[in-house]
């Protein structure tokens, strides 16, 4: 079996992520902030800990920027339901995940604001010419942007896209970036920053975090409203962090786990883990490239993307070529739109999407080369 669908979840789990899950489980009876005793306090000592280790692993002073949710599609909806007002006009790339575009055009269709979607090129990298010139053409109240790619494993340049927002919040969709690149939130003036933990943080499902740079708290309104275990006494919700965003009892077992992925990715170290998959995705490029059928999208430069490589074969459906992966060769891919008609609508790839490969830190080279091998077959 070669798992090759890394950017759908992350697979194996290391074991430090699989005990930590396990621990609490076993462990820890209790439910954080709800009572007293021993059990309660152990809850509440693991989802302390693992908002520090958050801190830690982006370069942050202030555990209490970090809001638990539920994964990223959580945290960005809390942004975009709770940042835009009637009125409001938001930007997006062109390239953004369903995970952004679905609830902007949901409230565009409510007629409560206006979506403009900033141009891409065919590599997936932002016009920034263009940008500059929408947010002062429109005046944004919001800017959503994908940090990664999930079709094309694109890198946006945020050391030089965040400085042209103007007086706009700033939304980074960091899904697919987060436990494979470093960011350095103390450097870059991101106001929200949504992830995911199954994908690069090696963690479980159902588990992720928001960052809020400070102030922007003041005027986000929560998505949920309900028991966060402080002041119970008043049926107003909490005004302060991170309980004024964590309404219902929290996963406990999957920030256990976030934490313990995140530590695993800090000791392999994010240069490490960037270098490998940037070895991968140039190994299995350089072995397919040179059959004419197979058409490859996304940049050529693998220093601006991570392990996410789409591609085609001419005259052959995604759906076939990954089926016949599978069952053939034991190479698990995702085939089709991967939640992301606009950049598929970017590509000229619609209806039928790409084959998408996509590798991460515990792939092993002579897998890849199976991989290449494999798709190599199907085409000839």
């Amino acid at each position: 079996m070669i798992y090759a669908d890394q950017a759908a979840t992350s697979f194996p789990k290391p074991p430090e992520v699989v005990e930590a899950v396990c621990e609490v489980l076993r462990r820890v009876p209790g439910s954080p902030g709800r009572s007293g005793h021993r059990g309660a306090l152990a809850a509440s000592r693991v989802v302390f800990e693992a908002r520090e280790e958050l801190a830690q692993f982006f370069s942050l002073e202030d555990e209490s920027r970090f809001v638990f949710t539920s994964g990223a599609t959580e945290g960005l909806n809390l942004v975009i339901q709770g940042v835009l007002r009637p009125g409001d006009v938001a930007l997006a790339s062109a390239v953004e995940h369903n995970s952004v575009a679905r609830p902007l055009e949901a409230l565009c269709r409510q007629g409560r604001i206006r979506v403009h979607y900033v141009p891409c090129n065919r590599e997936g990298f932002l016009d920034l010419r263009a940008l500059k010139e929408m947010v002062k053409t429109f005046s944004p109240r919001l800017i959503c942007l994908s940090h990664v790619s999930n079709v094309l494993g694109t890198i946006q340049p945020l050391e030089e896209i965040v400085p042209l927002k103007g007086e706009a919040l700033i939304l980074i969709d960091a899904a697919q970036s987060v436990g494979h690149i470093d960011i350095d939130l103390s450097q870059l003036a991101i106001d929200f920053l949504a992830f995911s933990g199954h994908k690069g943080l090696f963690s479980p499902g159902g588990i992720g975090a928001l960052y809020l740079r400070p102030g922007v708290e003041e005027i986000l309104r929560p998505l949920k409203f309900g028991g966060t275990g402080s002041r119970s006494e008043s049926l107003e919700q909490p005004d302060f962090l991170p309980d004024r965003f964590e309404s219902g009892t929290p996963n406990l077992p999957g920030i256990a786990g976030l934490a313990a992925g995140a530590r695993v990715v800090r000791q392999i170290g994010l240069k490490n883990i960037s270098s490998h998959e940037r070895l991968l995705a140039e190994t299995f490029i350089e072995l397919i490239k040179k059959n004419p059928k197979i058409c490859i999208y996304g940049p050529k430069d693998r220093t601006k993307a991570t392990g996410i490589i789409s591609v085609n074969i001419e005259g052959l459906p995604p759906s076939e070529v990954a089926r016949r992966l599978d069952r053939e060769f034991g190479v698990m891919v995702r085939p089709g739109l991967h939640c992301a008609p606009l950049a598929h609508k970017t590509l000229d790839t619609l209806p039928q999407g790409t084959v998408r490969f996509s590798f991460n830190y515990f792939n092993r080279l002579s897998e890849v080369e199976r991989a290449a091998q494999a798709l190599l077959e199907i085409a000839s």
